[in-house]
């Protein structure tokens, strides 16, 4: 466990997510990645930039096998070889595990989301068992 996670192993829960720390105002690097200050530092890119978001901000992801309820702690805009914009989110999971996403893949909300609490919920409880 890192010296700097919670009891909890850095997850959250409907109650706890507004405390975990967000990675904003530059773009990540990976010397960032390793300290666990932010959850994904891009190489290959051109013009990063942080993008103007409120961080912690609680999400919806929607990935492969369905929605999955997180947080987004960090958000930054790059530009791939082809010239494309990507807006790239780190997120924590209830479990506390990082992942990447596209800001496209999640629907924004807020903490009174009822499905984004279930989702919480039902993350929570199948660690428990």
């Amino acid at each position: 466990m890192h010296p700097d996670d919670d009891e909890d192993g850095g997850g959250f829960d409907v109650d706890d997510w507004s405390r975990l720390k967000a990675f904003a105002g530059r773009v990540a690097t990976l010397d960032d990645v390793q300290a666990r200050r932010a959850v994904f530092a891009l190489a290959d890119t051109l013009d990063p930039r942080p993008l103007d978001m409120a961080l912690p901000q609680p999400v919806i992801w929607w990935e492969e096998d369905g929605e999955q309820a997180a947080v987004a702690i960090q958000a930054e805009a790059h530009l791939n070889t082809e010239g494309e914009t990507m807006e790239v989110l780190g997120l924590i999971l209830p479990d506390g595990e990082g992942a990447v996403a596209l800001l496209d893949d999640v629907d924004l909300v807020d903490d009174t989301d009822p499905t984004w609490r279930d989702l919480v919920s039902r993350a929570v409880d199948s660690a428990d068992d």
